[in-house]
């Protein structure tokens, strides 16, 4: 199963409602299907350049990883020897910042990802969140107690726990 494009745009419309109301800086929010193929992508005026570049990158990552981008940048600080091994055998389409997550259906299963960029890491976050959230959809956190098959490593260390 995919996001739908209904799906997609509640996304975009609600994170970047949201990004108004918080008077975030302009922000882009891309909304992706299973294997980081676009559905949707919105940038708001006087947003910056190779926004949606940043933003594809953000919702690669955590498709990529099964985490939320700021989980991989967590991982890129603490092992960037591995992370630079998996950035490089993607093609460099893994940006690891915060604002990317994957989005779930009602049964929690993957059926996209969503990345936001404009704002700081967190509000991105936040933005992602809330626009799947608007969409009648599941984060990760959300699934976590759903079993192992669902579940999400909000921890981390040596071994990766």
């Amino acid at each position: 199963m995919s996001i739908t494009l209904d799906q997609a745009n509640q996304i975009i419309a609600a994170a970047i409602k949201r990004g108004i109301e918080l008077d975030c800086r302009p922000i882009s929010v891309v909304v992706v299907e299973p294997g980081c193929i676009v559905k949707a992508f919105q940038k708001e005026d006087g947003a910056s350049m190779i926004r949606f570049e940043m933003a594809l990158g953000k919702a690669y990552a955590a498709l990529a990883l099964s985490r939320s981008s700021k989980f991989v940048r967590i991982r890129n600080e603490e092992k960037p020897a591995f992370m630079r091994y998996l950035m490089t055998a993607s093609g460099d389409r893994i940006f690891a910042e915060g604002g990317g997550l994957q989005i779930r259906d009602k049964n929690g299963e993957v059926i996209g990802a969503v990345g936001v960029t404009g704002d700081t890491e967190d509000r991105d976050e936040e933005l992602a969140t809330h626009g799947i959230h608007a969409a009648g959809l599941k984060t990760d956190e959300d699934c976590k107690d759903m079993g192992r098959k669902f579940r999400m490593r909000v921890t981390s260390g040596a071994d990766g726990r």
